[in-house]
């Protein structure tokens, strides 16, 4: 891979003003995502299932598993993954805190199992499991599924409409769509966050924030932490609730990974291999499960401040690392988070849950999936109907529950049909030579009509330039006669 010129490279290290200064771009670049997929989880949810500061905690400490484990090589940022929103609030209702946390945390060992088996047989398989026509289906139920969310946090569906709460939505989502379409430089990065930032100051001004709140808390506070065996007994009851959402964020994983490879001029799959950067990943969402936080995933904002800045150093990402663990003990700042009115939310979750659903019909665009080809649309249209129609499927034996729905049981549904579904039958040689013959009788027959038309038109044309040809030659014999007639006056004047 053709080597890339960067200011800092991997491995380097900045001064030290420079260095706090890259750190905290970097935290801005991931804040809005990260603390956004706590809120979106509790208001779908409708109780509190993960805090924003253990996400925090949980992202900074994941950032730096996955540092250790890439041993230093991928300039990567860690952060909360939009894909399990509505996964973990369909978790937590089945099977309460226990059994959100405990699917989180097999996912995390689903990365890892991987991990393992690409480091000994590679990654051919998961190529064929996961092809484009599976991945991008499941990326757009994952959005469009949220959008319920999106319309209740503003009220939309209300019988009584609150035409504050509508204002503040609206200008959250067209500041978010303007910074997004006309920003440039480092604003373009943070769209969400300016979003977010600019209908809090309105919902300030027409009264819709309780700063009581932010007054009563402590400048330090302990995240609310959510322990195994300490807190919750492990329930694996909702397990595929959550589970199957492992396939989305792998195929995530490599892309995110191919993208920064690009921009640094080194192959991360290579080096340090796609091995070690999921087991990174898979360790970081398995700590963030077992403190209580949401899955973390490669954060597409934080390769852009990358690719962007110039700057690769690990050093930088490990600092923002940092920085977010410390945020996440700060009581007066988390506490200011929690007063963001659910129509602030709102606002910017029309354009995010919509994102995300666009991010899926982008990969069947960019990977040019054939829909003319029936099994195609077989795959795709089953997965989108039981994603989105609120299929599900229950295993009940004793005091067994197991139940599967919505978008994972539209991801198993879709890899089946994927795998086993037969490929449609090539025509045989000799349907071939009818089907040349066929067209070639099309091609005359059409040939024919044209010459048809062709010649109407000829006709046409020609008769237009005769007519046009006799009227002048009869105002030509009117003009001659005319003129004999006037010189003959003339000469009987003379």
């Amino acid at each position: 891979m053709e080597e890339k010129k960067l200011l800092l490279d991997v491995n380097e290290k900045p001064e030290i003003w420079k260095w706090i200064i890259l750190a905290i771009q970097h935290v801005f670049a991931m804040f809005g995502a990260t603390i956004l997929v706590p809120i979106t989880v509790n208001a779908a949810a409708g109780a509190e299932v993960i805090s924003i500061p253990v996400a925090l905690v949980a992202s900074g400490i994941g950032t730096l598993i996955y540092i250790l484990c890439t041993k230093a090589k991928s300039p990567v940022y860690l952060g909360s993954s939009f894909a399990f929103i509505a996964p973990i609030a369909a978790a937590y209702i089945k099977g309460g805190i226990s059994g959100a946390m405990t699917g989180i945390m097999v996912v995390g060992l689903i990365y890892v199992v991987v991990a393992i088996l690409i480091k000994f047989v590679g990654k051919n398989w998961l190529d064929k499991i996961l092809p484009p026509v599976v991945i991008g289906p499941m990326i757009m139920i994952i959005g469009l599924g949220l959008a319920p969310t999106a319309i209740s946090s503003i009220g939309l569906n209300a019988e009584a409409i609150e035409w504050k709460n509508v204002i503040v939505a609206l200008i959250t989502f067209l500041v978010t769509a303007i910074v997004m379409v006309r920003g440039k430089g480092f604003l373009k990065i943070v769209p969400f966050l300016v979003g977010i930032v600019t209908g809090y100051i309105s919902a300030v001004v027409l009264g819709l924030v309780d700063f009581t709140p932010v007054v009563q808390a402590t400048f330090f506070s302990m995240p609310n932490f959510m322990i195994p065996f300490l807190n919750y007994t492990p329930n694996f009851g909702a397990l595929l609730t959550i589970a199957p959402i492992a396939l989305v964020t792998m195929a995530e994983h490599i892309g995110d990974h191919t993208a920064l490879s690009a921009i640094i001029g080194k192959d991360l799959l290579k080096d340090p291999g796609l091995d070690r950067t999921l087991l990174g990943d898979g360790l970081a969402t398995f700590v963030a499960g077992l403190i209580g936080g949401p899955a973390n995933t490669t954060y597409g904002e934080n390769t852009s401040v990358v690719g962007m800045t110039k700057v690769a150093s690990v050093w930088v990402i490990g600092l923002a690392a940092i920085i977010a663990i410390l945020l996440g003990f700060l009581g007066k700042f988390t506490a200011l988070v929690s007063t963001i009115p659910s129509c602030v939310l709102g606002g910017v979750s029309l354009l995010l849950y919509g994102f995300i659903a666009v991010n899926g019909l982008k990969v069947l665009i960019q990977n040019q999936i054939d829909f003319g080809k029936s099994k195609n649309v077989v795959v795709a249209s089953t997965m989108l109907v039981l994603g989105l129609g609120g299929a599900a499927i229950s295993i009940i034996h004793g005091d067994l529950s197991v139940t599967i729905s919505g978008m994972s049981l539209a991801a198993v549904i879709g890899i089946l049909i994927n795998l086993f579904l037969p490929d449609e039958v090539e025509a045989t040689t000799e349907e071939k030579v009818d089907n040349k013959k066929t067209s070639k009788d099309n091609k005359s027959d059409i040939k024919s009509e044209i010459k048809k038309e062709l010649k109407e038109e000829l006709k046409e044309e020609l008769k237009k330039e005769i007519k046009e040809e006799l009227k002048n030659e009869l105002s030509n014999k009117t003009e001659n006669s005319e003129s004999k007639k006037n010189n003959k006056k003339k000469s009987k004047k003379k």
